[in-house]
């Protein structure tokens, strides 16, 4: 990977979008092998280069920020986490259909920090809107969402920690897949 960073540079630049690509290889490489001090400087390289070469609000912008929120959550840095996934949760919304996968795992990510966080009261509209987002791309298209089944469990989890029983849980769901 390294050696692949290096050629990039060398034949196009330091600031050449590909190097962003390699460094953000690199970046899930050595989060990877918990080498979390190493990744972040290759992480906030690779945002700097993509938001010059391609806009502060292009959805790979985004990802790159989603990566650089797991390595805070990693090191217990939920304060510096959240910003960084709303940004990105911003940027899909407005970049992307509402219904695609990556504002679905953006809504996600942040109701799960906020979960973690024993925010229960801000994780469960995110969370009842993933999975909203979910069954109307299932009933839409005759196919289950790629994160129907991880969504539609968390939020299961996140009700029943507000005191709900299993019928009222399942109750909501269904009324959710009646709005729709």
């Amino acid at each position: 990977m390294r050696r692949a960073l290096t050629i990039f540079e060398r034949s196009f630049g330091s600031n050449y979008p590909n190097v962003a690509v390699a460094l953000y290889n690199l970046a899930i490489l050595l989060l990877t092998t918990n080498r979390i001090a190493e990744a972040d400087p290759l992480l906030i390289r690779s945002i700097a280069i993509d938001e010059a070469s391609l806009g502060k609000d292009n959805p790979r912008v985004a990802r790159h920020l989603v990566l650089r929120s797991f390595l805070h959550v990693a090191t217990n840095r939920i304060d510096e986490a959240e910003p960084l996934m709303r940004r990105a949760l911003a940027i899909d919304e407005a970049g992307l259909r509402p219904y695609h996968p990556e504002v679905v795992r953006d809504l996600h990510n942040l109701g799960a920090l906020l979960h973690a966080a024993n925010r229960i009261g801000e994780a469960e509209p995110l969370m009842r809107r993933a999975l909203s987002i979910c069954l109307d791309f299932t009933q839409r298209t005759g196919h289950e969402h790629p994160h129907l089944q991880i969504v539609s469990g968390i939020y299961r989890d996140l009700l029943r920690e507000t005191g709900k029983s299993d019928a009222e849980i399942e109750a909501a769901i269904a009324a959710e897949a009646r709005r729709i």
